[in-house]
């Protein structure tokens, strides 16, 4: 499984390079799957490695002028506060069995990946539905947008602190449906801000957790590779045509999520 599991760590840096997010999606089945690794421990080892690839990744883009600083702070903010709550406050409350019904049990292991796949079914539609300018929000009062972006990036920072994504598929949509940036520049602050909201994250967890050092490295070196492989793809390919193919293939991960965790498990 092992063998596996790397080769799959290819493809967390490809996820991210490519389309700005989606890492977390493949880093913690991976770790969980693949590598036998406790769920809410893969959520801590998916923070470090997500957001040291994504920071790696986000370097060509701001090479590129691709990264627009000024919404990653707006973005930022919010979700560094809310990641620093949801990991110290609302990830140690919740109970490692929550409820029995039959001879089914709701872990905290399963809700976490339940809540996750939830999520990221309801961003895929955003991605994938065709809208161009007033289509994609209505509003033309900036403020509006504004506080709109600050409650998006809040609710990030609490999906990160949550279940160790980085966020890429909520980040994304905001950025173009809400701010209207171009589709790659968009990816570029995705990157950097999955940077700094998941090495946050480590960070507030790193004391609470038995770190194993040597298969997070690993997978990091790979993910890394990776990284730069998306990253030289997403410029051979048209802007348009990955908005709706992200959208896909978030609808697709967060149903077969939903599938493993609450049917077949």
């Amino acid at each position: 499984m092992d063998t596996f599991g790397y080769t799959a760590s290819v493809f967390i840096g490809i996820s991210l390079g490519l389309i700005g997010g989606g890492g977390s999606i493949l880093t913690v089945p991976v770790l969980v799957y693949l590598f036998g690794t406790d769920a809410a421990l893969a959520t801590t080892y998916s923070l470090f490695i997500v957001g040291v690839t994504s920071l790696a990744g986000s370097v060509s883009y701001f090479k590129k002028g691709l990264v627009n600083l000024k919404t990653a702070l707006i973005f930022g903010i919010p979700s560094i506060i809310s990641v620093f709550l949801t990991r110290t406050h609302i990830i140690t409350s919740i109970p490692d069995e929550i409820f029995s019904l039959g001879s089914f049990t709701l872990t905290k292991n399963i809700m976490l990946m339940l809540v996750f796949a939830v999520l990221m079914i309801f961003a895929s539609h955003s991605m994938i539905k065709k809208c161009t300018g007033e289509d994609c929000f209505r509003s033309e009062n900036q403020k509006v947008k504004n506080a709109a972006v600050i409650l998006h990036g809040a609710l990030v920072g609490f999906v990160t602190g949550l279940i160790g994504a980085g966020g890429g598929f909520l980040i994304i949509p905001a950025l173009v449906n809400l701010l209207r940036l171009d589709i790659k520049k968009a990816i570029g602050t995705s990157l950097f801000i999955i940077a700094l909201n998941s090495l946050f994250g480590f960070g507030v967890s790193v004391s609470h957790a038995v770190i194993e050092w040597n298969l997070i490295l690993k997978i990091l070196a790979l993910a890394i590779s990776g990284v730069f492989i998306g990253s030289w793809l997403s410029t051979q390919i048209d802007g348009k045509k990955l908005k709706p193919g992200f959208g896909w293939f978030v609808l697709v991960m967060g149903v077969y999520i939903i599938i493993k965790e609450a049917v077949i498990h």
